[in-house]
């Protein structure tokens, strides 16, 4: 398939996620009035759409390996698209994820996220962000679930280093919970920027989960070789040689 044409598919279904967002926002709402159960159903709902109408629209298929987290865990991703936020979201029972402040004021975005539990954080204010969770997890306020955070922040492009943040060793060194690191190949499909999707089967694995008691900057060290090595892995898989 000529790269105009994907770029047109791929243009067409940028377009329709919003789309499809606002309509599962409204869709939902009363749902999620009623009961954080109900947005956290819109939310999956709309996860599963997007890896269905990615597989057809733009022939972007995705497949999880390992085994996603069904208890008190932390989920600590790889970060490289928008799609696997979605992806890993759909494949966990209660997720809940640390995000940027300025999310929480994006139309449904935002409201369906406080909802569920997804915790804002202010730009270079992470360290009370922290405590803040930490003392609502400790007053029995935080809801259940898996708490998602990316180690590094943001989305980084296959092929780049880029350091990841003590934050997530001292939510491991203070929740007490086992770690599940996650790694992907998604970006060397959908960038970081730009329009065009490739064609492909993006891979999301879950590693073996990191038990607590090591040292922070163990437990660092450990969830970037574990998560690095294995998004390396996957790249080459999809003929990434960068």
């Amino acid at each position: 398939m000529s790269y105009a044409i994907q770029w047109v598919r791929s243009l067409i279904f940028n377009a329709q996620m919003y789309v499809a967002l606002l309509v599962v926002g409204i869709l939902y709402t009363p749902a999620a009035i009623i009961s954080a159960n109900g947005a956290l159903a819109g939310c999956h709902a709309y996860c599963r759409y997007i890896k269905w109408s990615a597989s057809w629209m733009i022939g972007l298929k995705t497949e999880v390996r390992g085994t996603p987290p069904t208890d008190e865990v932390m989920v600590a991703p790889k970060h490289q698209s928008f799609l696997d936020v979605l992806i890993i979201f759909g494949s966990i029972p209660r997720g809940k994820f640390i995000f940027k402040s300025i999310l929480k004021y994006a139309p449904v975005v935002g409201q369906f996220g406080l909802r569920i539990g997804c915790i804002p954080v202010d730009r270079g204010k992470r360290g009370q962000a922290i405590k803040k969770m930490l003392a609502d997890v400790q007053a029995g306020r935080a809801t259940p679930g898996q708490l998602i955070i990316y180690p590094q922040g943001t989305r980084i492009a296959p092929g780049v280093k880029a350091p990841y943040k003590v934050g997530t060793g001292a939510l491991y060194r203070e929740l007490g919970q086992p770690v599940v690191p996650v790694a992907t190949n998604v970006g060397v499909f959908w960038p970081k920027r730009g329009i065009y999707r490739k064609q492909g089967t993006a891979v999301f694995e879950f590693l073996p989960r990191i038990e607590p008691g090591l040292a922070v900057a163990d437990f660092m060290a450990r969830i970037e070789n574990d998560i690095e090595t294995a998004s390396d892995r996957l790249n080459k898989e999809a003929g990434f040689d960068g």
